[in-house]
């Protein structure tokens, strides 16, 4: 079983409002927590488990609709309540280097999980276990997930936590990220 470190907690104010932020470090990746100040007076919170994507969150990419569906989430766990997990891997778990790489197969035809195959990965390699030990110690047992895929619902509820309802992310389409958001639909079974 590998070591969990966890940070305390610190305050963080952010143009939404005011949150609370924890870190869990897992080998060399280190995952946030953003939780809202009434986080433990909630009886079902709201939670987003959102993919770290630099291109997008940081640098406003169009194409994906990572930063939509962050600045979304942010701006409803500061209406409503709640927690994201800010999970710390990189385009499905490949990294940025092999994301680039498979940005530049994309532009020659490849959509999203062929470019992934192709590269050698897997159509999402993700590794959800700090979601488990964050779910375990924040003590949750009931949740509104804010997500479109299917798999993250199953996850969570495969933890014994009950999914009470799905809230979707939905964000605008571009020129841009049609295709991805089109294979996430038909390929991966996104709800959109």
């Amino acid at each position: 079983m590998q070591q969990i470190e966890k940070s305390t907690f610190a305050n963080l104010p952010t143009k939404h409002g005011k949150f609370r932020i924890k870190v869990y470090k897992q080998e060399n990746q280190e995952h946030m927590v953003l939780l809202s100040d009434d986080f433990e007076s909630l009886e079902i919170p709201y939670v987003r488990i959102h993919s770290e994507c630099l291109t997008g969150d940081t640098f406003g990419s169009l194409k994906c609709d990572c930063q939509n569906q962050l600045e979304l989430a942010i701006k409803f766990i500061a209406s409503y309540g709640g927690m994201i997990i800010y999970h710390r891997q990189e385009g499905r778990n490949i990294g940025l280097l092999n994301k680039v790489n498979a940005y530049a197969l994309q532009e020659q035809g490849r959509n999203t999980i062929e470019a992934n195959v192709e590269l050698g990965f897997g159509e999402d390699d993700r590794d959800y276990a700090i979601v488990k030990e964050i779910f375990e110690d924040l003590e949750l047992k009931e949740i509104n997930l804010i997500t479109n895929n299917p798999a993250k619902i199953e996850f969570v509820e495969s933890l014994g936590v009950r999914v009470v309802e799905r809230i979707p992310a939905i964000t605008a389409v571009n020129q841009y990220n049609e295709n991805y958001i089109q294979t996430k639909k038909e390929q991966m079974s996104h709800l959109l």
